[in-house]
């Protein structure tokens, strides 16, 4: 019975992956258009909210407990002042952003549809040029996707921690640049 059930569930992965090549690849169908990194411009405050609020509640599976008004009020008050922010666009559509300082990822999103497409690696990028050789950052134990992509390029966990708000533990990481 086992070995019929891992079967199927080899066809079903098959037949998805299948699936997934020929969308990508089918005539026709436009190849997204370049990304532009670039500075926080107003504009984009309350997409930029709304995509951290969606990308935080899939990632970490549980929806930010804050409202909107205190979301926005914390960016104001937060990240405005004490990182620098930078959006990344695509056709002038906000597909994700990063707020950086020298020494810390202290956030980092792409939008749920554009995952996978290498958005957040240029923004890591970014904040790794912009850094004195080394970073940290800090995800949510339940953000399994967050963990493999900082643990891909280069991020090794060198703390556990637990988040009250939240009332998760977390992770915290670290990266260094390679000596030359």
């Amino acid at each position: 019975m086992q070995a019929l059930l891992q079967a199927r569930n080899a066809r079903t992965a098959n037949r998805r992956a299948e699936s997934t090549k020929m969308r990508l690849s089918a005539p026709g169908v436009p190849m997204p258009t370049s990304l532009a990194i670039v500075e926080y411009r107003a504009e984009f405050r309350v997409a930029l909210v709304t995509l951290w609020r969606d990308s935080f509640a899939l990632g970490v599976g549980a929806p930010v407990p804050n409202s909107i008004d205190d979301h926005l009020r914390f960016f104001d008050e937060h990240m405005l002042t004490e990182t620098r922010v930078h959006l990344a666009l695509r056709d002038d559509t906000l597909v994700g952003f990063g707020a950086f300082t020298p020494d810390s990822v202290v956030q980092l999103y792409v939008h749920v549809d554009h995952l996978g497409q290498g958005i957040g690696t240029r923004l890591l990028d970014l904040a790794k040029a912009n850094s004195g050789g080394k970073l940290w950052l800090c995800t949510f134990v339940t953000n399994i996707n967050a963990q493999r992509f900082y643990e891909r390029h280069g991020f090794a966990v060198v703390a556990r921690g637990f988040e009250p708000v939240m009332q998760l533990g977390d992770l915290r990481y670290e990266w260094r640049r390679a000596a030359r």
